[in-house]
């Protein structure tokens, strides 16, 4: 399935019905009173998720959702039939932003998130409503309410387990591939992977996700390269493996630009779990590789060097970065339950 992770899309809700002018016409009851029904409410407009999808490509071909009308209402008081819902499902990670893409209107997170983004015209009323004591045949009913109708913009921002950075021809692919079920194109050339990936590794029991996210390079915040699109995909990753090509004759300055790229587009992504792999291992001796080691110690206390290709040191790698997350988790659950006296 292509991938697409941002679309317009223009949503209405559906009209209320009309209340209904009606009098009991009965056998034996001379003067019937107003007897109309209130008009149905038109349908609302939701978003909800769909766990099973990781694009929003589907929207590309069906850019108009129209939510049903409300029905008229009807004699005997009986009220119209509402109208129905429409419902946009969206993978996980969904972002809903206004017309202008300033404003996020609300967010598809988690499996139980329902957003209404329109609500439907409310319906109209009968002219039993109308009755009074000085009036008893009214003849008065009220139209439905009109639907409401906007533009919006849908993003998706994947929300993975584990997330590949690192600068083109780091190794990514490669990782992605050796460790899970996902079958990236793989070249020795910059930008193999021009959109994101997902993969699931299965590892101690457990099922984790992981994304690849297009390599990064100098300025790629101010849109060159993969750009700013791909970049809002690391924001939903809850834990970040760096990867950097160890044979690299410019190792410090491969791993700063990739750091830089991440705080001058939001400074929060270096406040997220990350782990530093130097890649490649395969194609250095070791006296480089202590080398090369020594001098990233200066800015990162754990390394762990491997080689994708051979799947060298890739299973503790892996292990440490499931530990990483279960940390991850429990950490925010403290935050989240922590007690706030001001509140």
């Amino acid at each position: 399935m292509k991938f697409l992770d941002l679309v317009k899309v223009y949503i209405k809700s559906g009209n209320g019905g009309s209340g209904a002018l009606s009098f009991r016409r009965e056998k034996y009851i001379e003067k019937g009173g107003p007897d109309g029904g209130n008009g149905g409410n038109g349908g609302s407009v939701w978003a909800i998720p769909d766990k099973s999808l990781n694009t929003l490509i589907d929207f590309k071909y069906k850019q108009h959702q129209f939510a049903k009308n409300g029905k008229p209402g009807q004699g005997k008081k009986k009220t119209g039939e509402t109208g129905q819902d429409i419902f946009l499902k969206v993978p996980l990670g969904t972002e809903i932003l206004d017309e202008n893409q300033q404003i996020i209107l609300g967010e598809i997170n988690s499996e139980n998130d329902k957003l209404l983004l329109l609500p439907g015209g409310t319906g109209g009323l009968g002219n039993h409503n109308f009755k009074t004591s000085t009036n008893r045949a009214p003849r008065k009913f009220t139209s439905g309410g009109i639907g409401l109708e906007k533009t919006i913009y849908l993003r998706l921002k994947l929300i993975a387990d584990l997330g590949l950075i690192g600068l083109p021809n780091a190794g990514k692919s490669t990782f992605l591939s050796i460790t899970s079920n996902a079958n990236p194109k793989i070249a020795n050339y910059p930008f193999t992977t021009l959109i994101p990936k997902l993969g699931v590794i299965s590892i101690l029991n457990s099922n984790i996700t992981i994304a690849d996210i297009p390599g990064l390079i100098k300025d790629a915040h101010k849109g060159k390269g993969a750009g700013i699109r791909f970049l809002g995909h690391i924001e939903k990753c809850k834990v970040l493996l760096h990867l950097i090509d160890v044979s690299s004759n410019h190792l410090l300055t491969d791993y700063k630009t990739v750091l830089n790229e991440l705080n001058e587009y939001n400074k929060e992504l270096l406040n997220k779990p990350r782990i530093t792999i130097l890649n490649k291992v395969d194609l250095i001796n070791e006296n480089t590789l202590n080398k090369k080691i020594e001098l990233l110690a200066q800015y990162e206390k754990t390394i762990y060097p491997i080689s994708a290709i051979n799947f060298t040191g890739i299973n503790i790698l892996l292990k440490n970065s499931v530990k990483k997350i279960v940390e991850n988790k429990i950490e925010k659950e403290k935050t989240k339950n922590k007690w706030d006296p001001i509140d």
